[in-house]
C-alpha cells in the first residue's frame, strides 16, 4: 500500500483465497485509478468528475476467480472514503462555518431517529408478495442498534454500518429506503467522529 492507503503496482492487493471469488482484477484497477486522480485534484474537481464519499461507498465490482481478495480491496476503500469524508468536511465547515455543520449533522440524526420511531415492520415500505425484499426482522433488529447508537446508549463502529447486509425475503423491507437510511447514518459517523 502506498500512501492514503492507494495501492502501488509493487504492492497489488493479494488474490483471493484458491477456490474463493475475488473482485475483477481489471475493474478495481481502473476504478483505484480514476479514484486516484480525482482525490489527488479534489479541490480543482467539479460536477461528476468529483470524488464523493458516498461514492466510493458504492463501488461494485464483479466478482471473479482469482480476482483480488475482496476484504482488502474493501478495507482499502474504506481508508479512501474516510480520507475523502474528512476533506468534504473541511470544505463544508468552510463554506458555511462549524457550528451551522453541526446543526445539518444533528438534523440528519433526528431524521434517521425520526424514520427508526415506526414500528416493528412498519419502519419502510414493503416489496409485493411476488417480490424479494430485505429480511424486516433483520433490518428492525439493525434499526434498534442504530437508535441505540444514535441516542448515546450503545456503541457502533462505521465497518459495522458499512458492511450490514440482511438477508433477502418475501415481502420484505424496500432494498433502496433501507439502503438510504444505512447510507445517512454512516454519513452521520463520518461527520461525528
Amino acid at each position: 500500500m502506498g500512501q492514503n492507503g492507494w495501492v502501488t503496482s509493487s504492492a497489488p492487493f493479494p488474490t483471493a483465497p484458491r477456490g474463493e471469488f475475488g473482485y475483477d482484477r481489471d475493474e478495481v484497477e481502473r476504478a483505484l485509478a480514476v479514484a486516484r486522480e480525482r482525490y489527488e485534484n479534489f479541490d480543482n474537481a467539479s460536477g461528476g468528475k468529483r470524488l464523493t464519499a458516498k461514492s466510493i461507498r458504492h463501488t461494485a465490482f464483479t466478482m471473479r476467480k482469482k480476482g483480488y481478495s475482496a476484504p482488502h480491496v474493501d478495507a482499502a476503500l474504506e481508508r479512501l472514503e474516510d480520507a475523502v469524508a474528512v476533506r468534504e468536511q473541511e470544505e463544508r465547515i468552510a463554506q458555511i462555518g462549524r457550528d451551522e455543520y453541526l446543526a445539518e449533522t444533528k438534523d440528519a440524526a433526528r431524521a434517521i431517529l425520526k424514520r427508526l420511531e415506526r414500528g416493528p415492520g412498519q419502519r419502510f415500505e414493503r416489496v409485493s408478495a411476488f417480490q424479494r425484499g430485505y429480511s424486516v426482522g433483520e433490518v428492525d433488529a439493525f434499526a434498534e442498534r442504530i437508535d441505540s447508537f444514535l441516542r448515546g446508549k450503545a456503541p457502533m463502529t462505521l465497518r459495522e454500518a458499512r458492511g450490514v447486509a440482511f438477508t433477502s425475503k418475501r415481502r420484505g423491507y424496500s432494498e433502496g429506503q433501507v439502503d438510504l437510511l444505512i447510507d445517512a447514518v454512516v454519513d452521520v459517523m463520518l461527520a461525528i467522529r
